[in-house]
């Protein structure tokens, strides 16, 4: 999920010993320290959802509406809310930093591995076990196995005192490889391995090319837009005005556009969701054994690679993660707004707010485990 990221300016990696900081108490709750934007995320969401869920019963002709302001079969309205969500996010990311990190060959493999590997193929998993017989709502899932979180994951890095300019660079690679990776890996996912497997496939409407342009328009252009914007920023008024003046005010329109898109959903597919409320419970239940599961992964392999805690931790967030802006853009400009794919992608950051906060606590509780020296890599 990729939200409001915290004050980002350049610091020195966080020790990986554990009196670095302090553990915290009354005066500095995990939760205190985030944003109250963030803090209240799961609030302004579930607001949202009850707006569109009134706004859907009293303007009838809304879908009328909205159909009569398209490009393609793409709604103008709905296509703003999903830039404006994306452009933020990838304003934050430090992309100049990615060669510095990238030398740390084992903690680039290994979240390569966590990422591309076994996160996609994990959600693929829980959702055909747990979803065998809600076919929609299982391929949303997929395809938010499929996107890699790539911002709001510093927040969760930073509380739990990951390496923050670890996260920084391996966000930058993720935003990147999904551009070229996400339509292929879609792909396979969903008509390729099921095939394999005996399994069903999604329906004769679904193309690679639909996946794909979905990625180039949701991903590529608000990718190219910020990395322009981070590089004319820095070098008219340098890093410390773009991260400390600029990215602030920025930062916010993410949620807003995700609230916008979270509205215009739920006033859509209201009947639905009233009519079955315990399918967006049976969503939920794959997405809280995924984040255990995959965070729980993280942790051991870096412990097991010698990656020392911060690194560690940094791997296990930036896994557990997932890009919930880009796999609800993905379904709907592939299915439509009034599908079961977007639909499972909404629910995504309800859930997981809630859920990588408790995994900051313990993750900090872990880091007994981790030797207090010799393990920076």
């Amino acid at each position: 999920m990729n939200a409001v990221a915290p004050d980002e300016r350049p610091r020195r990696p966080v020790s990986d010993t554990v009196s670095e900081r302090p553990r915290g108490g009354p005066d500095d709750a995990i939760v205190g320290r985030l944003s109250r934007l963030d803090r209240l995320l799961p609030v302004w969401i579930a607001v949202a959802m009850a707006v569109g869920l009134v706004l859907g019963r009293t303007w009838t002709d809304l879908t009328d509406a909205l159909d009569s302001f398209t490009v393609g079969s793409v709604s103008v309205p709905i296509a703003i809310g999903l830039l404006v969500m994306m452009y933020p996010v990838l304003a934050k990311v430090r992309y100049s930093e990615t060669a510095r990190v990238t030398g740390d060959r084992r903690l680039l493999g290994a979240s390569l591995v966590m990422n591309w590997l076994i996160g996609p193929a994990l959600m693929f998993a829980l959702a055909w076990l747990l979803l065998p017989d809600l076919p929609e709502y299982r391929t949303g899932l997929i395809i938010v196995g499929l996107a890699r979180c790539i911002a709001m994951v510093l927040i969760w890095n930073d509380l739990a005192c990951g390496d923050r300019e670890a996260a920084a660079v391996l966000v930058a690679i993720n935003s990147v490889f999904q551009v070229f990776a996400f339509a292929a890996l879609g792909w396979f996912y969903l008509q390729t391995l099921p095939g394999w497997l005996g399994l069903s496939t999604t329906s004769a409407d679904f193309s690679v090319w639909a996946i794909t342009a979905s990625v180039v328009v949701f991903l590529g252009i608000p990718l190219l837009a910020g990395f322009a914007t981070r590089l004319i920023g820095e070098r008219t008024k340098g890093r410390d005005w773009y991260e400390d003046t600029f990215l602030p005010k920025l930062g916010p329109w993410a949620l807003y556009g995700l609230l916008f898109t979270i509205v215009l959903l739920f006033a859509l597919q209201g009947d639905a969701i009233i009519s079955n409320p315990w399918d967006v419970v049976r969503i939920a239940l794959p997405l809280l054994a995924y984040f255990a599961i995959t965070f729980a992964l993280g942790m051991v392999m870096g412990r097991r690679l010698g990656l020392g805690y911060a690194k560690t931790a940094t791997l296990a967030f930036t896994a557990a993660g997932n890009n919930f802006e880009l796999a609800i853009a993905v379904a709907i400009g592939t299915f439509g707004i009034t599908s079961g794919q977007a639909l499972a992608g909404v629910v995504g950051p309800l859930i997981e707010v809630p859920v990588l906060v408790g995994l900051v606590y313990v993750s900090l509780w872990a880091r007994r485990f981790f030797p207090t020296e010799g393990a920076r890599s």
